[in-house]
């Protein structure tokens, strides 16, 4: 019984909208393709050791922050790991990609909306279509799902000339509507970074 309650808890539906599937040009695909297709694993490296320095008390910080929601400290670490380096590397600030990951999964892998949409960062399966290798099961990877999610972000926050209110809604598939861009906004601030 315990087992069957648990299971449910790690994949109850989460009740993030719904990326929509939009004609979109091809270089825009093409890049797309070529950002999530990239094999490299999520390991930082610095110009500087006071960068590095930086890097690792935001590590720690951050650590602490989600101790209570990912108990697991090396899943925690990994986790940690994997956001800074698919956000920096979309040019996203991590701050904003964990308070999205809030708001869409409250941090849960497996978390499935309504729609379908999968993992930390709820990706639609219709991605994996449009620029991956077909395989919808990899968006509950951590690595593949944090790679999808910042990818598409950085597309949509590109394709709204840098709005990121109009991004965000589009990201969530309700643009225009101010609830959700609040909701990430809102989250972001508790996850910012001030040493």
């Amino acid at each position: 019984m315990g087992f069957l309650i648990s299971a449910l808890l790690i994949c109850s539906p989460s009740f993030a909208g719904n990326q929509k599937e939009e004609a979109m040009a091809d270089s825009v695909r093409l890049a797309l393709v070529k950002l999530v297709s990239d094999s490299r694993p999520p390991k930082a490296s610095f110009e500087s050791i006071d960068e590095r320095i930086k890097y690792l008390h935001w590590l720690g910080e951050m650590s602490d922050r989600l101790r209570r929601r990912l108990p697991d400290a090396q899943t925690r670490r990994e986790f940690l790991e994997t956001v800074w380096y698919e956000s920096t590397r979309a040019g996203l600030d991590p701050a904003m990609v964990l308070g999205l990951i809030q708001v869409e999964s409250a941090f849960r892998k497996y978390a499935t909306s309504v729609v379908g949409a999968r993992g930390y960062m709820q990706v639609m399966p219709f991605w994996s279509r449009v620029i991956g290798d077909r395989d919808a099961q990899k968006l509950f990877q951590m690595q593949s799902n944090l790679r999808y999610g910042c990818a598409i972000l950085r597309t949509y926050i590109d394709m709204e000339a840098g709005n990121l209110y109009l991004a965000l809604g589009r990201y969530n598939g309700s643009r225009g509507r101010p609830e959700y861009p609040n909701a990430v906004l809102a989250n972001w601030k508790n996850w910012e970074y001030k040493k």
